[in-house]
């Protein structure tokens, strides 16, 4: 699939959502492309973001600068913040949160896809839960993803689905992380409550889906794939070094917030790791296995 430059005057149908802002982050390594397609997503909303922060992490390449500054060009929602030094997705992803105020705070990754009725489905579920009363007000709200490979074609290889109810969720935790991050919305406050982000590489996001279940919040995860995920590259990055230290700091966190016991994070940590060190072909296979549907 040949990538298009998007337009960035394209807008969504509805007026945006004050209540609503969106984070990303981007660093060097991203595709211009991949992140201008990412941008005009959100533009394209059936309900949009009121705004939408976007924090560089560290210094970006020219390309990535040019699709910035054409969607700044078009867009007074979006603000870019770039930071001097890349330190990583958990700090960057901290930086953005305290520029947060909005009640509800959605994330995209850089190189990924939200469909167009995503904000609109999600915040209605939110709406709903809220209304109906305090006990079942939701603070995290994922979505299941639409998985496509640039290596073959940008053809959707399979629908990436996690368990939907809290009770679900919260089991699942002991063993996984629990939420597709890329098609999460939360409550800015409830998460900012926890402490937000932490540098904890390549385990930031299941770190604070762990802590915010520790502490009460209550999470769902939709069935529609409503967040195309690019997954080209992704089962390499799985036995990226530092992979090992990063799986063994992430069970402690599990055992010292009373999630799992230490002869589970034990059994977790040879499960996950035996997992990664698949060979690639029987790799994809158990992975399409285990989170497809």
């Amino acid at each position: 699939m040949t990538a298009e430059r998007s337009n960035p005057d394209a807008r969504g149908s509805r007026a945006a959502r004050a209540d609503l802002a969106v984070l990303m982050t981007v660093y060097h390594r991203v595709d211009p492309d991949h992140l201008d397609a990412a941008l005009a997503s959100l533009w394209a909303q059936t309900v949009p973001a009121g705004r939408v922060v976007l924090i560089g992490d560290g210094p970006l390449t020219a390309g990535l600068d040019a699709v910035i500054g054409r969607h700044l060009a078009a867009h007074p929602e979006l603000e870019f913040h770039p930071q001097p030094v890349n330190r990583g997705s958990g700090p960057a992803s901290q930086t953005g949160l305290g520029l947060i105020g909005e009640e509800w705070c959605a994330r995209l990754d850089a190189d990924d896809i939200a469909e167009p009725r995503r904000f609109e489905t999600q915040l209605a579920v939110a709406d709903a839960a809220g209304g109906a009363s305090e006990s079942t007000a939701l603070d995290v709200i994922g979505t299941a993803m639409a998985e496509f490979d640039d290596d073959l074609g940008g053809d959707v290889t399979g629908i990436r689905s996690l368990p939907g109810t809290h009770d679900e969720i919260a089991r699942y935790a002991r063993v996984n992380s629990p939420v597709n991050n890329p098609s999460v919305m939360y409550r800015t406050a409830r998460v900012k409550k926890v402490g937000g982000y932490r540098d904890a590489p390549y385990m930031e996001d299941y770190d604070l889906w762990a802590r915010l279940l520790a502490d009460g919040a209550r999470f769902a995860n939709l069935p529609e794939p409503l967040t195309r995920f690019r997954v080209t590259g992704m089962l390499d990055r799985r036995r990226s070094k530092g992979i090992l230290a990063a799986e063994k700091r992430m069970q402690a966190t599990l055992v010292e917030l009373g999630l799992v016991s230490r002869p589970r994070a034990a059994f977790n940590f040879v499960a996950r790791s035996a997992f990664r060190a698949l060979p690639t072909a029987l790799l994809a296979r158990t992975y399409r296995k285990l989170f497809h549907r």
